[in-house]
C-alpha cells in the first residue's frame, strides 16, 4: 500500500514543472487529510502547494533553484551532509542502490539515490515503521534543514517538519546544534559556488577495504555535519 502521503512530500520537494503544478490541488488534498500532521503544519504546507501550483512557474522554479541548488547547506541530497564528496558517499550510494533494488524499486529518475524526493518515494512504497525509523534517523538532518529554512521565510520548511512528525522523531538537539554552527552559505556568491564545483568528484563504488553498510546505518551516522557540495543538475539556470 502507498503512503500518499509520503509521496505527496516527494512531490512538493521535486524541481518545478508544469505537470507538478497540474497537481498540486491533489497533492494538498492528501496533505490535509493526514492527521498524523499537526494542523498548523498541514495548513502551511497546502498554502505552499497552493503558491507552487498557482505560482509563475519561471518564479517556482528559481525559487527552488536558488535554495537546493545554490545552497550548500540546504542540499537535498541527504549523503552530502555526511560524507561531503569524499569517496565514503560513493559506497553509501552504493548499497543505498542495492536496498531499492532488493526491494524492487527502480527510481526513472536523473537524480542520485540520495535525493531526499527519490529515498521519499521509495519510503511510500515501504511498511510504515520501516519508513518511520528511517526518517527518525534521520530527523537531526530534517530539523536543521527546517530551522534553516524558516531563516529565511521559505514556505518548504513545512514540508520537513511534517516529516519529522511522520517519523514521530524525538530529534537529537545537539546534533542539531552542532549542525547549525555551520554558517548558511550564500547563494548569490556564484564564484564560491563554481570553487566548490571543481573539487574531486565523487567515485559511486564501493570501497574495496570496507564493506557498505544498509540504508538505516548510513543514515543513522549523519551526527558529524561536513558541508555538502551543491547539484549541478540546474547549475546553467
Amino acid at each position: 500500500m502507498i503512503d500518499r502521503t509520503l509521496k505527496a512530500l516527494s512531490l512538493l520537494l521535486s524541481y518545478p514543472s508544469a505537470e507538478l503544478q497540474a497537481g498540486m490541488d491533489e497533492i494538498g488534498a492528501v496533505i490535509a487529510a493526514d492527521t498524523r500532521i499537526a494542523p498548523p503544519t498541514r495548513d502551511a504546507l497546502r498554502a505552499l502547494a497552493r503558491w507552487l501550483g498557482q505560482g509563475d512557474l519561471c518564479d517556482v522554479q528559481e525559487t527552488y533553484v536558488t535554495l537546493f541548488d545554490r545552497s550548500r547547506s540546504l542540499s537535498l541530497n541527504l549523503f552530502e551532509h555526511v560524507h561531503g564528496e569524499s569517496r565514503d558517499r560513493g559506497g553509501a550510494m552504493v548499497s543505498l542502490l542495492e536496498t531499492y533494488r532488493d526491494a524492487g524499486f527502480d527510481p526513472v529518475t536523473s537524480e542520485l539515490p540520495d535525493h531526499l524526493p527519490v529515498l521519499l518515494e521509495f519510503l511510500a512504497t515501504r511498511p510504515q515503521a520501516e519508513a518511520k525509523d528511517i526518517l527518525e534517523d534521520a530527523g537531526h538532518i530534517l530539523r536543521t534543514l527546517e530551522t534553516r529554512l524558516n531563516r529565511r521565510d521559505s514556505g518548504y520548511a513545512p514540508v520537513f517538519a511534517a516529516l519529522v512528525q511522520l517519523a514521530g522523531a524525538v530529534v537529537d538537539n545537539d546534533a542539531v546544534a552542532e549542525m547549525l554552527k555551520q554558517p548558511d552559505d550564500d547563494p548569490d556568491d556564484l564564484e564560491a559556488l563554481d570553487a566548490v564545483w571543481e573539487e574531486a568528484e565523487v567515485t559511486f563504488g564501493p570501497d574495496p577495504n570496507a564493506g557498505c553498510p544498509q540504508v538505516r546505518d548510513m543514515l543513522s551516522r549523519m551526527d558529524t555535519p561536513i558541508n555538502p557540495a551543491p547539484s549541478k543538475r540546474h547549475a546553467a539556470e
